[in-house]
């Protein structure tokens, strides 16, 4: 199997945790909060799964699909988390929309962003620079 697929698996395993980290005893505080920083509602829960099942068929299907997979995927997922270290809120979850920007440490919005910046990120160059190494012809990677 290709490298991107291989990598599109992985992303796949990754949000399928993340999905479940709210079902882990021991992972949540007193105060329902995720390792203490940030509550993680159903909501969230069906976006992160969404997003792992996506990669699972994006790499169950074809190189190409998993190009296009981390070409939209990334730049969205990286530009939620850099508006969530700028505002306190990404969009992705329509938490701009609902709650606009919210007073949080810039430590804390380090905290809990860069995650979505680094796989948000780490995608997009998967998409558009790994992709046209290891993808063959035609899959997507016209330059």
């Amino acid at each position: 199997m290709n490298p991107l697929r291989w990598i599109a698996v992985v992303y796949a395993v990754l949000f399928a945790g993340v999905a479940s980290l709210n079902y882990i005893p021991g992972v949540k505080d007193a105060q329902g909060l995720t390792f203490g920083l940030f509550a993680l509602d159903t909501f969230d829960d069906l976006l992160h799964a969404a997003s792992g099942l996506w990669a699972a068929l994006a790499a169950w299907r074809s190189t190409r699909a998993t190009v296009i997979f981390f070409r939209v995927f990334g730049p969205l997922y990286c530009a939620d988390g850099l508006l969530g270290l700028i505002t306190g809120s990404g969009y992705l979850d329509f938490g701009i929309f609902v709650n606009g920007v919210l007073q949080i440490p810039f430590v804390t919005r380090i905290l809990l962003n860069l995650p979505h910046i680094a796989i948000g990120g780490f995608a997009a160059f998967t998409g558009y620079v790994l992709a046209r190494r290891w993808a063959p012809d035609g899959a997507g990677t016209h330059r």
